[in-house]
């Protein structure tokens, strides 16, 4: 699986809501952006989808942008994943036992492997929240201890 730029600027947008949680304002489009690196006319479609999906909420207005809709610990890299990239799998190739899927051979076991390898995908994605995330980044800017 490959998990496209969308995904990881979904992911990387919704780290710095999490990273900046303690805040009840909403953050800017603009402000996002500058904190990540990322493309602000880019973002903005990509904070729609996860609008949509229920993963953030949106103030217009002055002092307005994007709060999590959920706590960090209840959002899953999988959600954030497929609410901008569609369902997570392995390839489209269809389900076993489906429009005359195992009528050639060896297609049958190949689309139950490629099957079980999605879930399999989906699962580990999902196994890792928003909160994990906060939690390395946290750790991974802290400074070095000092030598002696």
């Amino acid at each position: 699986m490959k998990v496209s730029t969308r995904g990881d600027y979904a992911s990387r947008a919704l780290l710095s809501l999490a990273l900046h949680a303690g805040s009840q304002n909403p953050t800017s489009v603009r402000d996002i952006a500058e904190r990540t690196g990322l493309p602000q006319p880019y973002l903005e479609q990509i904070l729609l989808a996860l609008k949509g999906a229920g993963l953030v909420r949106s103030k217009r207005g002055v002092g307005g942008g994007y709060v999590l809709a959920r706590p960090p610990s209840a959002i899953t890299l999988g959600e954030i994943v497929s609410a901008v990239d569609g369902p997570i799998v392995a390839g489209d190739f269809g389900q076993p036992h489906e429009n005359g899927a195992c009528e050639h051979e060896g297609q049958c076991v190949l689309l139950a492997v490629w099957a079980d390898v999605g879930e399999h995908m989906r699962e580990h994605l999902d196994s890792f929240t928003l909160e994990d995330m906060v939690r390395r980044a946290r750790n991974t800017a802290a400074p070095a201890p000092a030598l002696h």
